[in-house]
């Protein structure tokens, strides 16, 4: 069964705001592109842009755990970059 959505994704304006300061602040270009692979093994290009779009319309459960996961990895001088390329691969599929 497909299910359809009736009404527009809406970003939850508190998350919109922390992400985008925490990619400003750590300097990520929201241009930035990866190049991952879909269920049919073809590339799929995906600006960190489009990444942080979908996950500005996430469900808020979904939202917290990539704000945590975020503060996570910056905390402990990890690669955000790494983690958003995850989630890109996640958009692919």
């Amino acid at each position: 069964m497909i299910e359809t959505c009736t009404t527009s994704p809406v970003a939850n304006d508190e998350f919109a705001s922390w992400i985008d300061t925490f990619l400003e602040e750590k300097g990520i270009d929201p241009q930035h592109v990866f190049t991952v692979a879909g269920p049919s093994n073809l590339e799929n290009i995906i600006p960190v842009g489009v990444v942080i779009e979908h996950a500005k319309i996430a469900s808020p459960g979904e939202q917290a755990t990539i704000k945590d996961t975020l503060v996570q990895i910056d905390f402990r001088d990890g690669d955000v970059l790494h983690y958003l390329e995850f989630l890109a691969t996640g958009i692919a599929h």
